[in-house]
């Protein structure tokens, strides 16, 4: 894949110039997606965007490798069984995490998450220097501003923060990032979101990575939420540095994730906390060294196997018709507002609402916890945005038809909670 030029050439090639085009009943049907989970379903669940549950083949394979650790326990972990040691029976997880994203395998270290891999970049990015600025939009994550806010405070530098624009456009987003860049002097370090957590919005990332660097200043793109949704290739989206979990959207083992650096680069991030079990020029010294998930990560590989047998392509359009089909079902309920961005290419399954009459924070945590004990739905409520506290939905591959009806006869049945 070639990042955003397969996204946009997906996108020419469905019906009116949308990457979505099609009826859910086009696409296999929800019950077949279902099917391959096991899961408890005595809540509809619709938070994906916080863990992307593996399929059977994908657990069992994390059970056979769990057991097959305990075994072998320290003799596997000092590499004192015959044959391959510990780093080269992790390597096919490196290898196929690193071809998932268009990246070397020299470029890629695992870690705990996306979280993890971001912290990771952000803190130890070195040439950030006294009077210069780093800047951070509300659509990114909660822990990633705090990162970037340390990393000001610690170098003498300014953590500049800016609203995007809602409804979202490919325009106006362009527009919003050119004048940042243009108004915010001696700006170093952009922190850019590929997927928000907050309304799901999808950034031209390639467009304002190659705004940034005509500039002279670096990206740093959190695929926390992109990563085995969309097309990710990190030579066609322009950036150098990239974090990303594999237990969202690549539904690995939970605790699963990744750094990418490209290798002419990794002098500029400095290793974790002065981590030397590594060498210098070893990108694993980016990353903690502590006792992991071993298990996990040998899991990786058959993850990443079971997202190109579902077929990429396929399964981002099913999870996008499962946006469509229960924002379509609530769209007409007065007052309700559809926060994310309905531009083709904009959004893809993470969605967000507002019930009528919700502001407060304490009104989207009361709507949350209404939904699920009254009517056994999980949808999160989501701060930060500058237009106000949201309600977000995420489908995943697991969710039925049945339960997306259940949540749309949910939100019609609470419309008039706070009105």
């Amino acid at each position: 894949m070639n990042g955003r030029r397969d996204f946009l050439g997906l996108a020419g090639s469905a019906a009116a110039g949308s990457l979505f085009a099609g009826p859910l009943h086009a696409q296999p049907a929800a019950e077949d997606w279902a099917g391959r989970y096991d899961v408890d379903r005595s809540i509809a669940n619709f938070d994906a965007a916080y863990y992307g549950a593996m399929t059977k083949t994908v657990a069992a394979a994390y059970r056979q490798h769990g057991e097959w650790v305990n075994r072998h326990n320290a003799l596997f972990l000092r590499s004192a069984l015959p044959g391959p040691s510990r780093d080269a029976r992790l390597q096919p997880a490196i290898e196929s995490v690193a071809t998932l994203v268009g990246a070397k395998p020299g470029e890629i270290a695992l870690c705990a998450g996306g979280t993890e891999a971001l912290y990771g970049l952000i803190v130890n990015y070195r040439p950030l220097k006294a009077g210069e600025a780093v800047l951070t939009a509300d659509t990114d994550y909660d822990e990633m501003q705090f990162a970037m806010a340390h990393l000001a405070a610690t170098r003498d530098a300014r953590h500049v923060r800016i609203a995007l624009p809602e409804p979202a456009t490919t325009a106006n987003i362009l527009a919003a990032y050119a004048q940042a860049l243009r108004d915010t002097p001696r700006l170093k370090l952009l922190l850019l979101t590929h997927v928000s957590n907050r309304n799901g919005l999808v950034l031209p990332v390639r467009e304002i990575a190659a705004i940034a660097k005509a500039q002279g200043v670096d990206v740093i793109l959190d695929s926390a939420q992109s990563v085995g949704l969309l097309p990710v290739d990190v030579a066609a989206l322009g950036v150098d540095f990239m974090g990303f979990s594999l237990h969202k959207w690549v539904a690995a083992p939970l605790g699963s994730g990744a750094v990418y650096i490209r290798a002419d680069r990794l002098g500029d991030i400095a290793p974790w906390l002065g981590n030397h079990i590594h060498t210098d020029d070893d990108i694993r010294a980016r990353v903690p060294s502590g006792t992991v998930d071993v298990a996990a990560r040998l899991t990786i590989p058959a993850a990443i196997a079971e997202h190109h047998a579902l077929g990429p392509a396929q399964k981002l359009v099913t999870l996008v018709e499962k946006r469509r089909y229960w924002v379509d079902r609530v769209r007409d309920v007065p007052g309700l507002t559809i926060v994310h961005p309905e531009e083709a290419d904009r959004c893809a399954v993470i969605g967000a609402f507002r019930l009528p009459g919700q502001a407060s924070w304490e009104q989207a945590r009361a709507a949350q916890q209404r939904l699920l004990v009254k009517h056994r739905v999980l949808v999160v409520a989501k701060q930060g945005l500058a237009s106000g506290p949201v309600l977000r939905v995420t489908p995943s591959l697991f969710n039925t038809t049945d339960e997306l009806d259940h949540l749309a006869r949910a939100i019609q049945a609470e419309r008039c909670l706070f009105a």
